[in-house]
């Protein structure tokens, strides 16, 4: 109750739940909002696994659900069908980190009685309160920033006093999801030190991603601090800062080489799960709308380590790249 209470003062909601994992809190935010035959407009950028819970879990049910770019806005709502009942958003998305105007997005949904998502993962409350801008329910994954140390699972769901009242009383019980006491004590313990870290995460990785943009063997780098983001204006409307998450995609597509690139790494372990103090890699091949075939994206999370250590590190793998 004390991390819930604290989660929904930083949100500006009436409430918050938490729950065991990230996709615990997304999954009941979904379920909450669907029934079959009903239909979803979701990013097509979006984490692969809500992704996958709606097109191979909820198919079974008749749920039905259609990716979007989400570059503008008519993408999201010309999407939108009779029988739609929610909008997954992520701004930014996984991966290739692209922003959705929130606010004209939820307007719409509101007015026409759909309920709106985002995971707000990337930004934290600290950086982003979606909800005043009209958002319904605000999903974390509290494995990142809010645990901090890599040592917990949890996720949070925000939102209104009638739909977190909602959740507790079905999906929350339903569905066994709940948050143990423990981790949510150290939870609290990371969300204590939360904006003195997402500080420090931002200005390593504004400086490793400007040193990255620089380099050959780039093609582009993904990061929403640079000044050559193509959505700053979103950036700058929405978001009070940024983190430590970024990619980049190498103008290499050889597996091998993407793949030895990264095993040359000693700083950046090799991992999915950011937020923690330790800088991580991941290499991965993806074709999102717009691109004509897969491609390789690494993706880099700067943790509390010195930017020259890390850029050090990057200078000896890059080679591996030509």
């Amino acid at each position: 109750e004390v991390v819930e209470a604290k989660l929904a003062k930083l949100e500006g909601t009436d409430g918050a739940k938490v729950f065991g994992t990230g996709m615990g809190a997304i999954s009941a935010a979904l379920m909450s909002c669907l029934q079959a035959g009903s239909h979803v407009v979701v990013i097509d950028t979006a984490y692969g696994p809500v992704r996958n819970f709606l097109g191979d879990y909820m198919s079974r049910f008749g749920v039905t659900h259609t990716l979007v770019s989400g570059f503008c806005v008519e993408d999201v709502l010309d999407a939108i069908k009779p029988e739609t009942s929610c909008v997954y958003l992520e701004a930014p998305s996984s991966l290739y980190f692209r922003m959705q105007d929130i606010e004209p997005i939820a307007k719409v949904c509101r007015e026409k009685g759909i309920t709106t998502i985002i995971d707000n993962t990337y930004n934290s409350p600290l950086h982003c309160q979606p909800h005043k801008w009209g958002i319904d329910l605000v999903c974390h994954s509290g494995t990142k920033y809010f645990g901090g140390h890599s040592d917990i699972t949890a996720g949070v769901v925000a939102a209104s006093a009638d739909r977190i009242r909602a959740l507790a009383t079905h999906e929350v019980a339903y569905f066994g999801a709940a948050l143990g006491p423990f981790q949510a004590w150290l939870m609290n313990r990371g969300m204590r030190t939360l904006a003195l870290r997402i500080d420090r995460h931002e200005a390593t990785a504004n400086t490793v991603a400007s040193w990255l943009e620089q380099q050959t063997q780039i093609e582009r780098v993904n990061h929403l601090g640079l000044a050559s983001y193509p959505q700053r204006a979103l950036v700058e409307k929405y978001l009070s800062g940024t983190g430590g998450l970024f990619s980049f995609e190498p103008k290499t597509q050889d597996k091998a080489k993407v793949y030895a690139f990264c095993n040359a790494l000693n700083l950046f372990q090799k991992g999915i799960s950011w937020g923690g103090h330790e800088s991580l890699v991941v290499a991965l091949e993806q074709q999102p709308m717009g691109y004509s075939e897969k491609r390789w994206l690494i993706r880099l999370y700067t943790g509390l380590e010195e930017a020259k250590d890390l850029i050090a590190d990057l200078t000896a793998a890059l080679p591996q790249l030509d």
